[in-house]
């Protein structure tokens, strides 16, 4: 898919939004949903997707959204921090197919990464366990500010 095309409202992360898929939540308010990737680049990578938004991808959201997804990102950041201590966080964003997305709802990745441990390939990883994916969601949660 390109940067330009019609939102699908079929996508998996407006069906988990409404409810019609489970996910691993982390946490979620009126704006945003964070939830744990079920295909793991890292231990406790996980996303933020805005809940009130049909934009594709980063370039058609509008400013206002594209603020609280930001403010989401950080909060979900620094509680990976506090819960998992990794030397590291990446943060990823991917704007169309050949920018590497795979789903065509605007999320934004959060990955810890540890010095000497690599991290997957985006969509290329095995799916992860789901006690284990609950249990970090529950411990990312616990340190949520």
């Amino acid at each position: 898919m390109s940067l330009d095309g019609t939102y699908d409202e079929g996508n998996i992360f407006a069906k988990i939004i409404r409810g019609d898929m489970p996910a691993v939540r982390v946490f979620e308010d009126d704006r945003l949903l964070a939830i744990m990737d079920v295909f793991p680049q890292s231990r406790g990578h996980a996303l933020v997707i805005p809940k009130l938004s049909q934009a594709r991808n980063l370039l058609e959201e509008t400013p206002e959204n594209a603020a609280a997804l930001m403010l989401g990102v950080q909060r979900l950041a620094k509680a990976c921090r506090a819960a998992l201590s990794p030397d590291g966080i990446r943060i990823a964003q991917f704007n169309g197919e050949v920018g590497g997305q795979t789903v065509f709802h605007l999320h934004v990745h959060v990955l810890p990464v540890w010095d000497g441990q690599p991290i997957g390939r985006h969509g290329q990883t095995g799916m992860a366990d789901l006690d284990e994916l609950k249990a970090l969601a529950e411990r990312i949660a616990a340190k949520l500010s």
